[in-house]
């Protein structure tokens, strides 16, 4: 069975077995129920010096069930999606809702933010391409990357190849589902003889043919790898910073957690009360836009069945908007913000200058490419991390530079943006090029 029809047959019986929960829930005495559930088909593959060393195919699913009985909530999930399979999983929850503390926050998101319809947002592109041809691909790609001088020898190539369905409802009576796929390649590479090191590229996309080329993943792996030979460590100082691209989202990830409403209600965030203050400098802004043809994180409607909207959720260095489930939403008396499940494309605009324009800008500094560890506190906003990268001089990289830590705090890192770069990175649902910060502590030899 070709994959469109396949999850066209599995959309339609997924939706069944959501209507039959909500039915059921109803009948056995549950105030409210929610059920989502998903199918997946896919493929896995690793090679390593042109030698398969794994092929997975799955075919998997899950459902996962939250009643409310009296604000009391009994969450159970199965795999197995039979009737008399649901029907002893809907028992467990209400004999769970039995067992714990009544909440009044807890429940269904409103009925008046449910999704109206399910906009058809081009997700769905399935690769029907046999293992043989999955592992030539593979093999290809380490191929090309090893050809390069220097390198040593492949850590490996793999390529997965994944499509399937989800459909969630609730007892407001709204039921929705579409198709998703998603392609990723990816090649790691190892360089030098007494100094090894290594370094990777990848790609990742919701149709396969967007897919950057293997001899590009290829080049750019072994670039990155080779670049990294001969590190030397610095000395403790306290310069400008640029994070690549490839490292620059995680620093708005990080404020990604500090206005989620989990750590706001919880009184767990260094931007707590933030609303309408400036964060960042006056010329820097994020928008979002679930609705993205193809976007990585393009979805008509949360996991809660929220309906998604393009919004703003900083203008002019302000905060706009926090990013609120129903639950925290309801913690912090607000409406839910159809954040359940993250965050849906985010774009950082004020991105006007080259890369080689910000390393100019920067002058002498560092540019951070790689981070390590998990030294980043929510609360207090405290930044310490492992880092690799490069020592640049005049805005021209002069060698590379390892076992260093970089060190500020995110409330001051905001605000002394310099400049950000116009190279986002493709493969990430935060699309912010390159970040110049005016000065962070570099702890080296």
């Amino acid at each position: 069975m070709k994959p469109e029809q396949q999850v066209k047959d599995e959309l339609s019986s997924l939706s069944e077995a959501v209507e039959f929960v909500l039915k059921r829930a109803k009948e056995k005495g549950a105030d409210q129920c929610e059920v989502s559930v998903s199918r997946q088909t896919g493929v896995s593959i690793s090679t390593r010096d042109q030698q398969v060393e794994t092929l997975e195919f799955n075919r998997d699913g899950a459902m996962g069930i939250a009643l409310y009985k009296d604000s009391c909530k009994g969450s159970v999930s199965t795999s197995d999606l039979s009737q008399s399979a649901i029907e002893q999983a809907l028992d467990a929850a209400l004999d769970i809702s039995r067992y714990t503390s009544q909440d009044p926050d807890a429940g269904i998101g409103d009925a008046d933010l449910m999704a109206k319809e399910v906009r058809d947002l081009d997700l769905f592109h399935p690769q029907d391409l046999k293992p043989a041809r999955f592992i030539e691909l593979a093999c290809e790609l380490e191929a090309k990357a090893t050809s390069y001088s220097g390198i040593k020898a492949s850590d490996g190539a793999s390529l997965n190849s994944h499509y399937g369905a989800k459909v969630y409802g609730n007892s407001h009576g709204f039921i929705g589902g579409y198709p998703t796929s998603r392609h990723s390649m990816s090649c790691m590479l190892i360089a030098g003889e007494e100094e090894m090191q290594r370094d990777y590229a990848y790609s990742v996309a919701r149709d396969f043919n967007d897919l950057q080329s293997i001899a590009s993943i290829a080049d750019e792996a072994a670039q990155k790898t080779l670049s990294r030979l001969n590190s030397r460590k610095i000395d403790t100082c306290v310069v400008p910073v640029v994070f690549d691209r490839e490292v620059a989202s995680g620093l708005f990830g990080h404020f990604v957690g500090a206005i989620s409403g989990s750590n706001l209600y919880r009184r767990s965030s260094f931007l707590l009360d933030s609303m309408g203050q400036s964060i960042f400098p006056d010329w820097l802004s994020i928008s979002e836009d679930p609705f993205v043809l193809k976007g990585l994180g393009s979805t008509p409607f949360d996991s809660e069945g929220i309906r998604t909207q393009k919004q703003n959720i900083v203008t002019s260095g302000e905060l706009q908007s926090y990013l609120l489930t129903t639950y925290s939403a309801r913690k912090l008396g607000m409406k839910s913000t159809g954040h359940a499940g993250g965050i849906h494309n985010w774009y950082v605009h004020g991105m006007s200058e080259t890369r080689q324009a910000l390393l100019d800008k920067m002058g002498t500094g560092l540019l951070v490419t790689e981070l390590m560890g998990q030294g980043v506190n929510i609360v207090t906003g405290d930044y310490s991390r492992g880092a690799a990268g490069f020592w640049v001089e005049n805005g021209k990289i002069m060698y590379p530079v390892h076992e260093i830590t970089i060190a500020g705090n995110l409330k001051e890192m905001y605000k002394n943006i310099v400049a950000i770069a116009d190279d986002p990175d493709p493969c990430s649902s935060i699309q912010s090029g390159s970040v110049l910060i005016e000065s962070m502590k570099i702890a080296g030899s």
